[in-house]
């Protein structure tokens, strides 16, 4: 574990108008490293879960994530620093409003156009994957001209017009966003007709699961990619094996060191905007799952500064 403990975290002024809740901070870093002027990173805990389609606790995914990073070992021997010195600021969590998915994301927007606006680079962990629309529009609003690519890591297409009575669903996210950006889904093992139909009347590049062998499909990954590029990531990605703790589990998936070594080459060759991971739903007493999905947020924490 590190030899860091919580430090008190503030919000910067023109986020005070927003609703927050009980802050913690990533790694438990202290003050000198989470400072918000001087920080590179910000990470942006939002505990929100309302369309969830099976299994629920995506809203404890945020919690889960801060406490298990408390004891990941800051030094990264593969990238050969601490990680953690280009200053990692960690915002309370954000008590978005339960008056449904549409209102909820409005707010979400509100706050990432503040926060992509500092320049800082924004980590979002969550939470449901509906979250993810608001921070990849706001960063496709902000490249002004310039198509923002994303890269999808995730079980499902995500691509349906509406799910449980409304558009605004995790299983709708990427839908939202497909005109806007250029989406180039990995990992996909569950789809609907419809949704397939669809990644083939738009070119969508998806990589399917099964094509996972070997390190060939990152090249088709990387080349299908645009200068810039918006990382969200759905832990039910990985194999279920590695991570169970998700609300719904696919069969096969990926594994620990291919996607570390994806994400090392998106950074190293492209220009990563942001990030985020969503859709940790921690299994209480397990925390295996949680200390992956924590080391994951470290290790493209340590790939941006890597390049920064």
């Amino acid at each position: 574990m590190n030899e860091f403990r919580d430090a008190a975290t503030e919000v910067p002024r023109p986020l005070s108008r927003f609703p927050w809740g009980a802050p913690d901070t990533f790694l438990g870093l202290p003050a000198e490293h989470t400072d918000f002027a001087r920080a590179g990173v910000v990470l942006l805990p939002v505990p929100y879960e309302a369309t969830v389609s099976w299994m629920s606790g995506t809203k404890n995914g945020p919690r889960a994530m801060l406490e298990a990073s408390h004891y990941i070992e800051l030094y990264d021997h593969e990238l050969d620093r601490d990680s953690y010195e280009v200053g990692v600021h960690t915002l309370p969590e954000l008590v978005l409003p339960d008056a449904g998915p549409e209102q909820a994301l409005r707010v979400l927007r509100e706050v990432m156009d503040v926060l992509v606006n500092t320049g800082k680079f924004v980590v979002m962990i969550g939470g449901e994957h509906s979250l993810s629309s608001p921070p990849i529009l706001a960063h496709a609003d902000r490249l002004s001209g310039r198509r923002l690519s994303v890269l999808q890591l995730d079980a499902h297409a995500d691509l349906r017009t509406e799910y449980g009575g409304t558009p605004y669903s995790h299983a709708c996210v990427m839908y939202l966003v497909h005109e806007r950006v250029d989406i180039v889904p990995v990992g996909i093992r569950s789809l609907t007709h419809d949704e397939r139909v669809l990644l083939r009347e738009r070119n969508i590049p998806a990589i399917f699961s099964h094509e996972l062998d070997g390190d060939q499909w990152m090249g088709r990954v990387i080349d299908a990619l645009g200068p810039d590029v918006y990382i969200t990531f759905d832990v039910d990605y990985l194999d279920p094996a590695l991570m169970p703790a998700t609300g719904t589990p696919e069969p096969g998936g990926a594994s620990w060191h291919p996607t570390v070594r994806l994400l090392e080459r998106v950074f190293r060759e492209r220009n990563v905007v942001g990030c985020d991971v969503v859709e940790l739903a921690p299994i209480p007493g397990m925390v295996a799952p949680d200390f992956v999905a924590a080391k994951l947020v470290y290790k493209m924490i340590g790939f941006h500064a890597a390049v920064a």
